[in-house]
């Protein structure tokens, strides 16, 4: 690892080191030293300056709404924006707490995508008439109901395409 300022260049160790934290956080330092072959100390060291720079931006628990009984309605939102006005309407669906996600994609036309949860159809329309219509720059909303969900993951070292060929560079396969 080596940093300049406030950014660093990881190394492949760094990359073991993130992968073991994205497969369980609640490793200890001693836990992936022993299984990186490094000192406790080092992997402590690593991990504070990345934590430092922003490449680790948190611990969390991930949990299953529906195990806990919470039964919400989950929705796509893709909405048509003018381009002028796409960054704000993005800003302004990042503020509210029914939206999970936001994404911009451009296409024929410029589209912000949104992860919406409701607690059933009608606060889901609601939102959608109140909230999201309304917004200046908004051309069309198009919503798509989650039915089933197969897969939701974050993003993962472990399913990280890039980094095999930062494996590669340093001869680590």
């Amino acid at each position: 690892m080596k940093q300049r300022g406030d950014s660093l260049t990881l190394d492949s160790t760094d990359f073991k080191i993130l992968e073991a934290l994205q497969e369980d956080a609640r490793h200890t330092y001693t836990e992936i030293g022993k299984r990186l072959g490094l000192a406790h100390s080092t992997v402590y060291d690593r991990i504070k300056k990345m934590e430092h720079c922003g490449i680790i931006k948190r611990y969390t628990t991930i949990i299953d709404a529906e195990k806990v009984g919470n039964k919400k309605v989950m929705a796509i939102m893709t909405v048509y924006t003018d381009p002028r006005e796409s960054e704000k309407v993005a800003e302004k669906l990042c503020q509210a707490t029914q939206v999970l996600e936001v994404y911009s994609s451009l296409s024929e036309e410029l589209q912000i995508i949104a992860k919406v949860v409701a607690e059933n159809q009608e606060s889901l329309h609601e939102f959608i008439a109140r909230t999201v219509a309304p917004l200046p720059g908004v051309l069309r909303i198009r919503t798509f109901m989650v039915t089933k969900k197969f897969k939701e993951t974050g993003f993962s070292m472990v399913n990280d395409p890039e980094k095999v060929n930062i494996y590669k560079k340093d001869t680590i396969i």
